[in-house]
């Protein structure tokens, strides 16, 4: 297996601030564009059925803009499955989600699932996308993916990410020993929320790990710095993980 770690930059929040004054800026296709520039190999954005960032313009302008992959976040909502099975983007990640949260909190709950998330699953996979699931690192629901035969798992790895430093080893061995199981059933290993320029390393040197998507922190960044230099800034400390899976 590559030890190439894929890098998706999540630009949602880009239009978080422009959703704030309901204006044309900042431009998350424009962002997209430089985080490409900067070394991403993927972009990554959410269409929630609130409509509180990404607007259905920026989708369509990222299918006929984005040259790297493209990765259609969503939950299980038949309008937004339409969207996503008529724009065909190369990855659809099924997350839950509640008008009520920030962003999205914890992951599916596939091993209680009454056929919505099989549903979906099967709908995505007919229109010819790849698919993948949110999920917490918890063995069953693991279980519970590998029966829907999706084509990656991403964890969700905010537990670790807002650890303390006693309980961030623990955290991360929890991803290391599902990630094990994940690569096992033969689904990619993906994971992201929460991950920063000060986290991210461990996590990137997980064994089998093939993707991370990353937003918060890359924007944040790109506040101070740019979108191009802080997507540049990650992809470096990446690719150093990858030389230590190399090197072990």
């Amino acid at each position: 297996m590559s030890s190439f770690i894929s890098l998706g930059v999540n630009v949602d929040h880009v239009a978080t601030v422009r959703q704030a004054r309901r204006t044309t800026e900042p431009d998350p296709v424009i962002a997209a564009a430089l985080a490409e520039q900067g070394g991403a190999d993927g972009i990554t954005f959410h269409l929630r059925e609130d409509r509180r960032h990404i607007q259905d313009r920026d989708v369509e302008l990222f299918m006929q803009t984005v040259r790297v992959s493209t990765n259609f976040e969503l939950a299980c909502a038949d309008e937004v499955l339409s969207i996503c099975c008529r724009l065909k983007p190369d990855w659809a990640l099924l997350v839950p989600e509640s008008r009520e949260e920030v962003t999205t909190e914890g992951g599916l709950d596939v091993a209680s699932d009454q056929g919505r998330v099989r549903d979906a699953v099967k709908r995505i996979a007919d229109a010819g996308i790849q698919t993948s699931l949110f999920l917490d690192p918890d063995p069953r629901q693991i279980d519970a993916a590998a029966k829907l035969g999706v084509d990656a798992v991403e964890l969700h790895t905010g537990p670790y990410a807002i650890a303390t430093r006693d309980q961030a080893a623990s955290e991360l061995e929890r991803l290391r020993s599902v990630g094990k199981q994940i690569t096992e059933y033969g689904m990619r290993l993906h994971a992201g929320h929460g991950l920063t320029y000060a986290n991210v390393r461990p996590v990137a040197a997980i064994d089998g790990m093939r993707e991370l998507n990353i937003g918060h922190s890359i924007v944040s960044r790109a506040v101070m710095v740019g979108m191009k230099e802080a997507v540049a800034e990650m992809r470096r400390l990446l690719d150093s993980a990858s030389l230590l899976n190399l090197n072990k």
